[in-house]
This record gives C-alpha cells, sequence and structure tokens, in this order.
C-alpha cells in the first residue's frame, strides 16, 4: 500500500509539472529587478515586462529588491522554485563579479541559475573635462605615467565596474591615480564638470547628453562596437587599449533547474522582443546595445566575464 501510494503522489506530481509546462504561463510571473526604482534595469524591465505579457497572455510583475551590490534580489530568485514563475533580470555584479568581492553569498551564480538570455551590454566610458591636459587615451595613459597620483578618478561606488575598470587601466598601464568613490553618476557629471576630478569611469547613459554638449569630452569606450549614440568617440580597441574592453551586462536568469522548454520560450520572446523598434529605443536611451543570444551563448559569455574580472578584483584587493 505504501509502494501504490508513493506511486501515485510521484505520478501526480510529474503529471502537473508537465501540464505545467505544456501552458506555461498559465499565472503571473515576478520579474526581480535586484536595484531600484529608476536604474536603467528597471526601466528596460518594466518595458520589456509589458512586452511579455501581451505575447505570452499573463502578468509579469516587476519587483525592486535592492541591496548589497544586487545580491539580495538574486539571492530571492536563486532559492525560489524553478518553475519559471520567478525571474532575476541580473547585471554583471550579481550573475559574475560579486562572488569575488563579497565574503558571504548566500547563492553561488555558477550553480543556482539558468541562463536564459543575454539582454545586451552597456559599454564602460572613459571621460574627462574638457580642459583636461590631454585629448585621446593614449595621451591621458601618457600623462598619468609622467605624473603618478596627480590625477584623480571618479567612480559609481566601490566594486562597480567602472572602478574595477579603473584597476584595470591601473595595472595594466602602470599608473598611480586617486580613486573618489560616488553614491551615483549624477555627483560624477557633477564635479567632473566642475573640475574637481580629472576623469570618470562609468557606464555611459548619464554622460552622453554632456559629451554632445561639449561640456565634457569622452576618451573612449569600452566596446566591442562603437556606441550610436556617440558615434565619433573610438573604442579601446581603436585608442591602441584593446585589452580595456568593459562592458556592464545584463542578463534574464532563472532557478537552476527550471526546465528545458520554459528556458526555451522565454529566450524566444526575449530575442523577439530586443528585435523591436521599442526595444531598441529604450535600450538606446539607457545606453545599452541589444543582444541577441541562446540560453548557451549567455552561459558563456556569463562564465568569460566572470574569468576576465576576477584577477583584476583580487589584484587590487576589492572587498565586502
Amino acid at each position: 500500500m505504501r509502494s501504490l501510494l508513493a506511486a501515485i503522489v510521484a505520478c501526480v506530481t510529474f503529471c502537473n509539472l508537465a501540464a505545467a509546462q505544456q501552458t506555461y504561463p498559465n499565472r503571473n510571473v515576478t520579474i526581480v529587478v535586484p536595484f531600484g526604482v529608476g536604474s536603467s534595469v528597471d526601466i528596460f524591465t518594466r518595458a520589456m515586462a509589458q512586452y511579455l505579457r501581451t505575447e505570452l497572455g499573463q502578468p509579469f510583475v516587476v519587483v525592486n529588491r535592492p541591496g548589497a551590490g544586487g545580491n539580495i534580489g538574486a539571492a530571492s530568485v536563486a532559492h525560489a522554485q524553478p518553475d519559471g514563475y520567478t525571474i532575476l533580470m541580473a547585471t554583471t555584479g550579481p550573475a559574475a563579479n560579486n562572488k569575488f568581492m563579497y565574503k558571504d553569498m548566500a547563492f553561488d551564480p555558477d550553480k543556482d541559475f539558468e541562463a536564459v538570455a543575454l539582454i545586451g551590454t552597456a559599454p564602460i566610458i572613459i571621460a574627462t573635462r574638457p580642459d583636461a591636459p590631454f585629448k585621446t587615451l593614449k595621451d591621458m595613459v601618457a600623462y598619468a605615467k609622467a605624473n603618478p597620483d596627480k590625477l584623480n578618478a571618479g567612480y559609481p561606488g566601490n566594486g562597480s565596474l567602472g572602478h574595477i575598470t579603473g584597476e584595470l587601466i591601473k595595472s595594466r598601464e602602470g599608473l598611480k591615480f586617486g580613486t573618489i568613490q560616488y553614491k551615483g553618476s549624477g555627483e560624477i557629471v557633477v564635479d567632473l564638470i566642475g573640475g574637481q576630478i580629472d576623469l570618470a569611469m562609468d557606464s555611459i547613459a548619464p554622460y552622453v547628453a554632456q559629451v554632445k554638449e561639449g561640456k565634457l569630452r569622452a576618451l573612449a569606450i569600452g566596446s566591442r562596437k562603437r556606441f550610436e549614440g556617440l558615434p565619433d568617440v573610438p573604442t579601446t580597441a581603436e585608442a591602441g587599449f584593446p585589452s580595456l574592453e568593459a562592458s556592464v551586462f545584463y542578463a534574464m536568469l532563472t532557478p537552476h533547474g527550471t526546465p528545458a522548454d520554459i528556458v526555451s520560450k522565454l529566450n524566444k520572446a526575449a530575442n523577439d522582443y530586443l528585435k523591436t523598434d521599442a526595444a531598441i529605443k529604450i535600450l538606446g536611451g539607457a545606453g545599452i546595445q541589444p543582444n541577441q543570444s541562446t540560453p548557451a551563448e549567455a552561459k558563456k559569455y556569463i562564465a568569460a566575464e566572470a574569468a576576465k574580472w576576477e584577477p583584476v578584483i583580487k589584484g587590487a584587493n576589492i572587498k565586502f
């Protein structure tokens, strides 16, 4: 009798899971954004959620769970049921780099998530004030070498990709310059325009208008191709420093064990959205270059980014 009951329970569970997969989604889906309302990732995730609701026939509800560099929101998804009803819209930090900086992590990004899609990348911009004594990235490196500790660079927080990029430049080129951490990009832009600091390394979006108006000078951007919003600004490779490529990435993840057919369905919907004019416009406004990927390609990209930044983070001893 016990064996019969166990078999019945197992059969019912399997049948329910199979039915849920066939009809996915059949109820609300939660997309967790591990940063605050109004952030770039929050803005485009809400736009995508509306598209997914229309295409897949169920509400996709965006929930903001900020804190600890994205770790709080990411942990809530890592420990959720792997049924496709809880999704993480992750950035470089919680998906790849935070594990090298935070001593205690409530999840393992390598083991606790399934990669669904790489949504896009936002290049890091290296910017300076218009009256700086250098006009190109090569000139800046030469000036910093000749004048150690004379320059100061502003970053949007300890452990941000802008900060890590600065450490990469220092280590690769043997430079010494000051580090000033800010709470956000707005404060950096103000101080850079005002001449309180000499350099900024940050996500590109807050700097586009200021560069176009001549209030700031862009030395280079860290993407593989030029940014459409600033077509005259060279990439770091074009500027002579291919090893300084640096972009914040945005990826859709689900808990490990999410059925492959659900991952595939979400991947197709995300890729279809990224082809729309609305997606191109809203992502472009946030300085994000849309991407098309399979789940396998997204997983490979995330692993490559983690491998790239691990020695830089550990070499700079960035810890929390």
